[in-house]
């Protein structure tokens, strides 16, 4: 669940040596680099990167090690070799890995000097597999060169084999969810990913679109139109999605595999916007509240649910859309999506929460 506390970089510098006994001053500095600068220096060229990543995907041995390992509070490393260990398609991860590729926030190099500061810290008390002095050694030589990445010791290298690419967390989230799409057999491979608002389930569409080659349908294209919106309706749970629009135009169409289009609802006019392009995919993902209600049946094969801590989703909303849409959200919608969400026990049901 998002809003859990992100683990500070002391902390992960500390798991990553208790994990890691190999450690060296070289691998702490180069941990330090990934958390501050991301993963943009690694690519120049992406059919390159695509081939670099290809053989070293065949060459690692499949192992069975956690998915992903904290690199920052905002990254994390994907494990080549525990991928591959699952029989997850190489192409997701390389995708996902390409999604989560960003240049260097503003700060990256006096965070990055912050961070080893850390490290000197807590190798003076004794926390990692090496001195402080020794660190201080390597770090000052390191540092006089300029600042630039890094490779890993050839302690490390060789006691470790690391094989693993730097990815997003807001990407790595999917992963469990992957790891369950990638399971499915037959045709039936529709997803359902309801939850909570501004809770990031377009963001998770989009990039399931990206990594798996999803096609996406939004339950926000099926707002119920002025004429539907009874006070008998609006009363019902989730009594404010055209459900029956969905029906007709989205749901025989889930399994075809084949491309299809729908109409869109803008609720900012009250009237139809032109039509929604579902890609050809196996894959089909409807995203947004209201996906799992009874009303629609049992045509997915997986469900999802996206949950969000309620301080920072008020938070969210107001960043998006401003105080008054926060305000609205709180006292009207909110309210309506919770008393879905109990009533017929969505987020209990789901074979997968993020």
């Amino acid at each position: 669940m998002e809003g859990r506390r992100a683990p500070a970089m002391r902390e992960i510098l500390a798991a990553h040596a208790e994990k890691h006994p190999s450690l060296r001053p070289q691998d702490a500095v180069k941990l330090a680099f990934q958390a501050a600068y991301g993963a943009e220096h690694l690519v120049s060229d992406e059919a390159c990167a695509r081939a670099h990543f290809m053989e070293e995907f065949v060459s690692a041995e499949p192992r069975g090690a956690p998915l992903r390992e904290e690199v920052s509070p905002a990254l994390c490393r994907a494990d080549i070799g525990a991928w591959k260990a699952r029989g997850l398609p190489p192409e997701w991860l390389l995708r996902a890995f390409l999604l989560s590729l960003s240049l260097p926030p503003e700060g990256a190099e006096e965070t990055f000097l912050g961070y080893l500061a850390e490290a000197r810290a807590l190798a003076n008390g004794g926390a990692l597999p090496f001195s402080g002095e020794e660190f201080g050694v390597f770090a000052e030589e390191y540092l006089a060169g300029g600042v630039r990445p890094v490779r890993h010791s050839a302690g490390y290298r060789a006691a470790e084999k690391p094989a693993y690419r730097i990815i997003d967390k807001r990407v790595a989230r999917l992963f469990p969810l992957l790891g369950r799409m990638n399971a499915l057999e037959g045709d039936a491979k529709a997803v359902a990913l309801d939850g909570r608002c501004a809770s990031g389930k377009s963001s998770m569409a989009r990039d399931l679109a990206v990594i798996a080659g999803a096609g996406v349908v939004h339950m926000d294209d099926f707002f119920l139109p002025p004429e539907l919106r009874t006070a008998e309706r609006l009363a019902a749970p989730g009594g404010n999605a055209h459900f029956e629009r969905f029906r007709e135009e989205v749901l025989s169409r889930l399994n075809s595999h084949e491309a299809f289009s729908y109409r869109i609802f803008d609720c900012g006019t009250m009237d139809y916007a032109g039509l929604r392009e579902v890609a050809a995919s196996p894959y089909r993902v409807v995203e947004g509240a209201y996906c799992c209600h009874p009303a629609l049946g049992e045509y997915m094969a997986l469900r999802a649910f996206s949950d969000v801590d309620p301080a920072a989703q008020l938070a969210r909303i107001g960043e998006r859309d401003g105080a008054n849409a926060a305000r609205t959200f709180a006292q009207r919608w909110i309210p309506m999506e919770e008393a879905y969400f109990a009533a017929f026990r969505i987020r209990e049901r789901a074979d997968v929460v993020l």
